[in-house]
């Protein structure tokens, strides 16, 4: 008993020697000044867009592409719609976009809908674009994402990102820590990765690669369940680094029930797992040979999962030993609750980091972004059960039901100012 009294701490030990250097990331992304970009060359662009029942959104988004302040002629929008039964087709070409259907009951998921649209476009449109932007249904865009984005890809970043926001953040503390997990991907990793020159990540949705990254790739090759973090891996074992927009700002909508967020979680965790299995011998032996980079996705898609799961097969056995010895519970439950209270204090800090700097651009109530701090970390708990149920469950793509609209996200706060809102649903109200 007292060795599995140990193990929890060893693991803890591991952790912080996995993840310490992230620490560091944070100083450097609030002090160290990002490069000027100079040279900025305009590119013609094709918006990609798979779709699958997203009639209640997918205007906000196109409205959104044609209310940038890139040059509308170097903009192409294209949609999927993905095995619909509803109008989102119909809407889409409603909004100026360039439609095709798609309907396939056993290859299921985005990267099947993206290649079969790539290989629309390579053949209607063969070398048209020098880059590809990819969006979900439900994202809406500040009126200067393209612009923005260009300059970085202009500056030689063949795959770049962006700055990933919340339209409803302040709906309950499923969507609050989703958003809040997001801005600091976006600013405490990806941005600190940009500004070291090591490679960021992508992360589901707001990025554009080249035409040169397609073709080398021959389409969206990229299937697993996480498929953006399987093109992310792909791309630096290839040796590109992934650019980082913080100026290009994107607004992603997020789960609000817990059956939906743990389905979606649970196909992500999965995923992760077949990341390692795919691609962890690889990643480890390019970070062998130096490559900070590789490192650095190694650490974030392995131990985590790992040993969450090693933990929770601690304390269950810990907990069985118990019962089963005649033991009492004191010392197992007073040895979890400091684990507990240990670990619910660093996410809490990393919250109010996140929250602090990001203040600004968290569109909801000041009371809403309070509570957020203290339910983040429980939400964060809630991935031991979703990786464990992971490692024997059989997640598959199962479409997330999108309906908060722009009109929605208007009325989410008095706070938010006419001028920092977004495109409202039908019109070309901007920022």
């Amino acid at each position: 008993m007292s060795l599995l009294l140990k193990i929890p701490v060893i693991i803890s030990l591991i952790f912080f020697v996995c993840y310490s250097y992230q620490i560091i990331y944070i100083p450097i992304s609030i002090l160290k000044k990002s490069k000027p970009i100079q040279n900025v060359t305009p590119h013609r662009f094709a918006v990609l867009i798979s779709a699958r029942n997203e009639s209640v959104v997918i205007g906000d988004l196109l409205d959104s592409i044609r209310g940038q302040t890139y040059p509308q002629d170097l903009i192409h929008t294209f949609v999927i719609a993905d095995n619909c039964t509803d109008d989102t087709a119909d809407i889409a070409r409603a909004h100026g976009a360039t439609v095709y259907t798609r309907f396939n009951d056993q290859l299921v998921g985005k990267g099947y809908a993206l290649h079969e649209l790539l290989g629309h476009i390579r053949k209607d449109y063969p070398g048209a674009f020098d880059g590809y932007f990819v969006f979900d249904a439900d994202n809406i865009l500040r009126p200067d994402y393209i612009e923005r984005m260009n300059e970085t890809f202009s500056s030689g970043y063949e795959i770049t990102t962006s700055y990933r926001n919340s339209k409803n953040y302040g709906a309950n503390w499923i969507s609050a820590g989703y958003a809040l997990w997001f801005l600091r991907e976006s600013q405490y990793l990806n941005g600190a990765r940009m500004k070291i020159g090591s490679s960021c990540a992508v992360s589901g949705t707001g990025f554009l690669f080249s035409h040169k990254v397609m073709e080398e790739n021959d389409g969206w090759p990229f299937y697993l369940l996480v498929e953006d973090i399987q093109f992310s891996i792909c791309s630096i074992l290839k040796g590109y680094k992934i650019g980082y927009c913080e100026k290009a700002e994107l607004f992603d909508e997020q789960p609000v029930t817990f059956r939906q967020s743990w389905r979606q979680r649970s196909r992500w965790a999965k995923g992760y797992f077949q990341v390692m299995r795919h691609y962890g011998t690889k990643l480890i032996g390019k970070a062998a040979k130096g490559s900070f980079s590789a490192l650095d996705m190694s650490l974030n898609i392995m131990p985590a999962f790992i040993l969450s799961a090693a933990m929770i097969v601690v304390e269950l056995a810990k907990f069985f030993v118990c019962l089963i010895a005649g033991l009492g519970l004191g010392e197992f439950w007073f040895s979890l609750a400091q684990l507990l209270v240990g670990v619910f204090g660093l996410l809490f800090i990393i919250g109010l980091i996140t929250t602090i700097t990001e203040w600004d651009r968290i569109h909801t109530t000041t009371p809403k972004k309070i509570i957020a701090l203290f339910t983040f970390p429980l939400f964060m708990f809630t991935y031991l059960p979703i990786t464990f149920h992971a490692m024997f469950a059989r997640p598959s793509w199962k479409p997330i039901e999108h309906t908060y609209t722009a009109a929605d996200m208007f009325a989410e706060s008095p706070e938010i100012k006419q001028e920092d809102a977004t495109v409202a649903s039908g019109t070309n109200q901007s920022f």
